[in-house]
């Protein structure tokens, strides 16, 4: 299927870690359902790898790989300013930056692991929301997508940094849906026009992971295929429906 078909025809939206399973799963879901993607990855090969993937799979469709580094917020609002100078618009951020540490018990926790995880899970939502917001409060269908973990809401022991980590770009992702509720309202709409919402995973699993452990169940697991159908279906819905929301692909705690 090219660009041009499907519920998201028209519309322009950037993919941050587009590079891994889950990314290459969005960039071809998300061209699948006719937007143009523009995928970033600090990983020109993998970049390049599933860039490809996704213009083959779908015939042709628009879909570009920009190697960005978002540790960088110049670097992140460059990325933003060239997409919308370019398609006239951004519709989207599908936030996929991903990255894990953890210990055998709490008092066992690193803090280097916090300050790797704070790098790869905060500091890209900090830089890529603050590149984006404004792109996407202007798009008449602007939504913010945040890929969360439910131990954010219930962290254990050995998963400390993990969890404060995801949970501070919760939190960050929030006062995003906020800031879009309120500019809603300065503008006179009912609710908010564009939305920040959040996508609850407990993990993710893709088909290589099943090849190397092919005894495991992965109880609870959501396939990077159905996160994928998950992040298109934030589009079929109201703004106000979805921002500021948990949507939760696994069971809540």
């Amino acid at each position: 299927m090219r660009n041009g078909n499907g519920p998201l025809s028209g519309a322009v939206i950037a993919v941050a870690g587009a590079g891994g399973p889950a990314g290459r799963a969005a960039l071809l879901r998300l061209a699948e359902a006719g937007a143009t993607v523009v995928g970033a990855d600090n990983d020109p090969e993998r970049l390049s790898q599933a860039v490809d993937a996704a213009r083959y799979a779908c015939g042709g469709a628009t879909v570009i790989g920009d190697v960005v580094d978002l540790l960088d917020l110049k670097s992140a609002r460059d990325w933003a300013a060239h997409i919308e100078r370019d398609f006239g618009r951004v519709d989207g951020l599908v936030h996929l930056v991903g990255g894990w540490r953890g210990s055998e018990t709490f008092t066992k926790t690193s803090l280097d692991d916090w300050d790797f995880l704070e790098l790869l899970l905060v500091r890209t939502v900090q830089h890529t929301s603050l590149a984006f917001h404004e792109a996407l409060q202007r798009s008449e269908r602007g939504r913010y997508v945040l890929i969360s973990a439910a131990g954010a809401s219930r962290p254990t022991a050995g998963n400390a940094a993990y969890a404060a980590a995801k949970a501070a770009a919760e939190a960050w992702t929030l006062a995003m849906a906020d800031y879009f509720r309120k500019a809603g309202k300065a503008e006179g709409a009912e609710g908010p026009t564009s939305a920040a919402a959040i996508l609850v995973v407990k993990a993710l699993v893709h088909d290589a992971m099943r090849a190397e452990r092919p005894n495991a169940k992965f109880a609870g697991f959501t396939d990077v295929k159905d996160l994928a159908e998950a992040v298109v279906d934030v589009w079929s819905r109201p703004a106000a429906e979805v921002n500021g929301k948990r949507l939760w692909l696994t069971e809540e705690p």
